[in-house]
């Protein structure tokens, strides 16, 4: 995929402002090694899978000058600290780390090697040193699927398996939500936390209790196949999360939020060869290309089709928002006056579910 030129413009823009000197000239005539930590399997599918894409994609972009290695599964905590100083102490230049507990391990290594370039996604912390995040606007994603799942259902329920009960996830639930009611006013939304990024086993269980709550249309900010799988043998609609898996489920899959990160990994990089990276968070939508939907299932009306990629281009155009007012908490009470948008910032630390989500949020 080629690099919007507004993208790739500001990742040099930002490499070019502080010099981030990781290479000598010596150093320069060999490949420059980076590495990459992941929470789940690879598989051919899901969270893991798109970031080895990407990982992928750079690699073969800068053949000869770029080597890569990556330790998949690892836990968040004191093992995901361990596996990352020891990238760190053998000889990874840039790391990048991929998932939200992650974020601690990373500053605290980060700030013991200063000359090595670290970058977590997901988080909300960072440097002006050797420690930025990067993450993709993955709420506008849901929003679009929302919008087809509020048409799309028979039951006007919808059900949605989630992680963790944090902001990242909490505002796609509330993405969805949005999207459904502004096409369907009696859509609800019904969540089940797993506590787990990965757990197949725990992310079947809890859609076959939606399923089995009357719930006609699920969702997920989880990384397995498991939800798509069991809509599939359920003879219910799914919306796949992170990568396209119509494969697993081809008649369930309406759509799905795919994550694009192999031009921000090629460009990250070409500012660590150079010597001039500097870090900087990205959050990056449609208008930068880190995010597109899947293309709709058959059974999905081509004037659904038609709405749902206006407010796509709407929002490639930085045109729109979802987090746009007014909008209303789960007691009814206004919280995006009519006509405001949400800050980024506002969006980054949301922790309240909107009108016509039926479930409670857990307790912090």
């Amino acid at each position: 995929m080629k690099m919007p030129q507004n993208l790739k413009k500001s990742l040099l823009l930002l490499a070019a402002l502080t010099p981030f000197s990781v290479l000598s000239t010596a150093q320069a005539a060999e490949p420059v090694k980076a590495c990459f930590v992941y929470v789940s399997p690879i598989g051919d599918a899901g969270y893991t899978f798109q970031h080895d894409k990407g990982r992928l994609e750079m690699e073969k972009a800068l053949k000869g000058q770029v080597v890569t290695s990556y330790v998949e599964n690892v836990p968040e905590g004191p093992d995901a600290e361990r596996v990352i100083r020891e990238m760190a102490t053998s000889g990874c230049k840039a790391i990048f780390t991929t998932s939200f507990g992650y974020m601690n391990p990373t500053e605290k290594v980060a700030r013991q090697f200063p000359n090595v370039a670290f970058m977590h996604a997901t988080g909300y912390k960072s440097n002006n040193k050797n420690f930025a995040n990067y993450n993709a606007r993955f709420y506008e994603g849901r929003y679009v699927n929302g919008i087809i799942a509020g048409k799309m259902t028979k039951t006007n329920i919808l059900g949605y398996v989630a992680a963790f009960p944090i902001p990242e996830v909490i505002h796609g639930i509330d993405a969805f939500t949005l999207g459904a009611r502004s096409v369907n006013p009696k859509a609800e939304v019904r969540v089940i936390w797993v506590n787990s990024w990965y757990d197949p086993g725990k992310e079947r269980e809890a859609v076959l209790t939606l399923i089995s709550q009357n719930a006609d249309v699920l969702m997920h900010h989880t990384d397995s196949t498991a939800i798509v799988q069991a809509a599939q043998e359920k003879g219910k609609y799914a919306f796949a999360y992170h990568s396209d898996m119509s494969k697993y489920g081809p008649d369930a899959q309406l759509s799905a939020t795919i994550h694009e990160w192999g031009d921000y990994y090629t460009e990250t990089m070409k500012a660590v060869l150079a010597g001039t990276w500097k870090p900087k968070n990205v959050w990056g939508g449609y208008s930068v290309e880190m995010i597109r939907t899947a293309p709709p299932n058959k059974v999905v009306p081509a004037d659904l089709v038609a709405a749902v990629q206006k407010v796509e281009a709407s929002m490639k155009a930085n045109a729109f928002n979802p987090f746009t007012g007014p909008i209303k908490n789960q007691d009814g009470k206004i919280v995006v006056p009519a006509g405001q948008v949400m800050t980024d910032a506002e969006i980054g630390k949301i922790d309240f579910y909107v009108e016509g989500v039926a479930s409670k949020l857990p307790k912090k």
